[in-house]
């Protein structure tokens, strides 16, 4: 079945950078959309940026030009810089086995991490 294990939140200040990783496992990433999503508290889940495996990207508008999907054979990335206080939350990272066409809703998605908790002060 599908596992997919977040790591690399941590506490930081403003303007700092923090490199997300989601480690996949018992699928072959192959025609899945992968994304990242993030909780506040006391909110819903909001989508932040996808790639599908033919490297089709979306982002969410207010992380444009901050922060950097990617992904590597099994590993999913979230490169954030410039991290502001309104980034914090929970990161989740999410797959559907379906091609990204710009979803970035957590009813799309059908496989989650645990989360990952980032805190901008």
């Amino acid at each position: 079945h599908v596992q997919l294990v977040e790591s690399g939140g941590g506490s930081v200040r403003a303007g700092d950078s923090l490199r997300l990783s989601c480690a996949g496992s018992g699928y072959t990433h192959k025609d899945y959309c992968m994304a990242w999503f993030r909780q506040a508290l006391g909110k819903e889940h909001e989508g932040i940026a996808s790639i599908g495996d033919d490297g089709t990207i979306s982002y969410k508008q207010s992380v444009k030009g901050r922060f950097t999907i990617s992904q590597d054979s099994a590993l999913l990335y979230l490169q954030m810089n410039n991290l502001k206080p309104e980034d914090t939350g929970t990161y989740y990272c999410a797959a559907v086995y379906a091609p990204c066409g710009g979803r970035l809703t957590e009813p799309e998605f059908g496989f989650w991490g645990q989360g990952t908790q980032v805190t901008v002060s």
